[in-house]
């Protein structure tokens, strides 16, 4: 017997829904603390009665387990717009992440469920403790606490989605979540990036860029590079600098002292915005170990838009080494209220 084909999602990029109250939502869950595998976390309970749009449809997600470049169907979930994981069960973490959203957790504006055939894990409220002891994994070997969370359990929660499964693609036109234009491109750049890696078995003379994945990027630095040294602050103006720029400051590995340099974040060369955050401590979505980072921060509104990933949804904060950054200097409001004022005396 086949298997029956995956749900279609109901919500769209927009849609306004309310997020449940936490007796409703404890209710959902079994005994695990979970929905199809996707623990609810703590820090979600702090949306619990709040009105807000769909940001993204979560119907997949891309594998940061695994590390393979893969795709992951989820069913029944979205992202919601300013819903992220402020880390304040997770010891602190500072990665941000959006938080995932069953579709039982959610109601729309008017008080209806979002699929009233989806039934629920129970009606006796799982109890909050539950939820709480869930957050962690015990300890490593060094007694170092392990974590838990959305992240770290996306694997269980989620299914392999191949790239040859068209529907993904037309979940993702209509939901609202990528234009028709970009989801071609994105199908065009797919192919390409997959014959790159057949041509690898091909004669030398037969490759493009010796089979490089597109956008062609390798950092031209030493392998060891040393800290930038800005001491960036929350608020600050900051430029991204140029891809040439940005290459000098990666070894041959496009890393930087251990960080990776995404494609991702080359869209963004030349960009400005403000510093939102340093990033100190992040869970480690493999082992769930705390990682510690130094000389790291995220910018307002640059944020992984997907599109060298099948446009996956999840909008992480990109993490950017000061070295790939240059402070933008502001115009002093006093400078420019006498630069006003001599303007204005000019004209009498």
């Amino acid at each position: 017997m086949s298997a029956s084909p995956p749900p279609r999602p109901v919500l769209h990029t927009g849609e306004r829904v309310r997020v449940r109250s936490a007796e409703e939502i404890l209710a959902t869950l079994d005994q695990n603390g979970t929905v199809d595998g996707l623990p609810l976390m703590p820090e979600t309970l702090k949306f619990a009665g709040r009105e807000l749009p769909v940001h993204l449809s979560a119907h997949k997600t891309c594998d940061t387990i695994n590390h393979k470049g893969t795709t992951r169907r989820m069913d029944y979930a979205v992202h919601l717009v300013g819903a992220r994981c402020d880390g304040s069960a997770h010891g602190g973490c500072q990665a941000g992440c959006q938080l995932f959203f069953k579709e039982e957790w959610l109601e729309r504006a008017d008080g209806s469920p979002i699929r009233p055939e989806r039934p629920h894990a129970g009606t006796i409220p799982l109890p909050l403790e539950v939820i709480e002891s869930g957050t962690s994994a015990g300890t490593d070997t060094d007694g170092e606490p392990l974590y838990r969370c959305q992240a770290t359990e996306l694997v269980r929660a989620t299914s392999y989605l191949p790239v040859q499964d068209w529907r993904q693609y037309v979940d993702d036109v209509r939901t609202g979540n990528v234009p028709l234009g970009a989801t071609l491109r994105s199908l065009g750049l797919s192919a390409f990036n997959n014959f790159q890696k057949l041509s690898r078995k091909l004669p030398s003379r037969l490759r493009i860029r010796e089979g490089a994945f597109y956008p062609f990027y390798r950092g031209t630095g030493a392998a060891k590079q040393p800290a930038a040294g800005l001491g960036l602050q929350p608020g600050e103006m900051v430029e991204v600098k140029s891809k040439d720029e940005i290459m000098s400051a990666l070894g041959p590995n496009n890393r930087n002292r251990g960080l990776w340099f995404d494609a991702e974040m080359l869209p963004y060369a030349g960009r400005r915005g403000r510093v939102l955050g340093k990033i100190e401590k992040i869970v480690d979505e493999v082992t769930g170990r705390m990682l510690k980072l130094r000389d790291c921060v995220v910018i307002d509104q640059v944020n992984c838009a997907g599109q060298f990933n099948r446009y996956c949804p999840r909008s992480d904060y990109i993490y950017w080494r000061e070295a790939w950054l240059r402070r933008v200097p502001e115009k002093s409001p006093t400078k420019a209220a006498e630069c006003t004022d001599v303007t204005d005396n000019a004209k009498v």
